[in-house]
This record gives structure tokens, sequence and C-alpha cells, in this order.
């Protein structure tokens, strides 16, 4: 049985790169795999604890619920590409900082989540940095640290439930 595969091209962390790959492969698994970039972490593989969490064209997704050929041409940032050169990214500096990792398995998909969240724009209290960053799962509890973190890098001052309104999703339904 011939197995038939897809060239796809995606700029990763600032670099073009060309693969073939079969239709099945997971976008979390080409960038393990294949491109050596085994900072973002599997966990759960059901998109369920974040620890795969990229950036796609700036917006952070779980890359173990997506297949590769999906994203041909698009631009992704690891965790490896947050940094520049020797400087780490303000989040990384900030996680330094705040002691924002324990076991640090969580991390790599931590520092994305954040990267993203502070792009999407949409954060103005702790009460959203919480909510936001929900998708992603510390184990060792590092929940207070991480949240710190974030805030420190978005320069937002405050205490759970001072937010000015509460961030929702859309229109709820009664």
């Amino acid at each position: 049985m011939e197995l038939h595969q897809h060239p796809i091209r995606l700029r990763i962390n600032g670099e073009d790169r060309e693969y073939s790959v079969e239709p099945w492969v997971t976008l979390l698994d080409l960038l393990r795999e294949r491109a050596d970039l085994t900072g973002t972490k599997k966990g759960c593989d059901h998109g369920q604890c974040g620890a795969c969490t990229v950036l796609l064209d700036g917006k952070r997704i779980n890359s173990c619920l997506t297949l590769a050929v999906m994203h041909d041409g698009k631009e992704l940032t690891t965790v490896e590409g947050l940094a520049d050169g020797d400087t780490l990214h303000p989040l990384q500096q900030a996680f330094i900082d705040c002691d924002a990792f324990q076991c640090g398995y969580c991390t790599p998909g931590q520092l994305c989540s954040a990267a993203g969240l502070i792009a999407e724009g949409q954060a103005r209290s702790i009460d959203d940095v919480r909510e936001l960053m929900s998708g992603n799962v510390c184990r060792c509890g590092a929940y207070p640290q991480i949240t710190e973190a974030v805030m420190q890098v978005m320069g937002i001052q405050g205490k759970p439930g001072e937010g000015e309104k509460p961030f929702t999703t859309g229109p709820v339904l009664a």
C-alpha cells in the first residue's frame, strides 16, 4: 500500500520550512518529530490540557487537535521562537521573576497561550487573565504565579473580582 504524502510549507519561528506529510499527521507531531521542536509538549493529546499550545498566525491553538496539512503557508510560533536570540521574551522573564513554573511541563504551552492572550487584547483584569488562560492546565498548581507573570507583562494590577466588566465569550442565552 502506497502512503500518499502532501507537500506543505510553513514559516516556523521565522524560518521557512517544507515537509511532505501524511494527511493524518497532527501539527504537534510534525513540530516534535519532524521539525525537532520539542518545547511544545504532548500532554493529553485531546485538546484538554493546553500543553501543546502554539501560535498560528498569531492566534493560540492546540496543536494536537489540528492536522499539519491544514496549515500550508501559515506562520507558526512555538516556545522556541518567543525569545529574540539570547534575549528572553518579556513573558519568559516574568515567569522566572514570578516563579511561575514548578515541573515546567506546562510552561511552553502557558507561555504561548499568554503571548496569544496579550495579542488578543481582551484581558483587562486578573479575572479576565484567569478566564482566558483557563485552557492551560498546570498539574503543579502554579496558577497564582502564572497569573501574576502575565499581569506583570500586561501592566495589570488588581485582585480577583476587581475587574471593570466581567469577560464574556458572547451573549448569554437564558
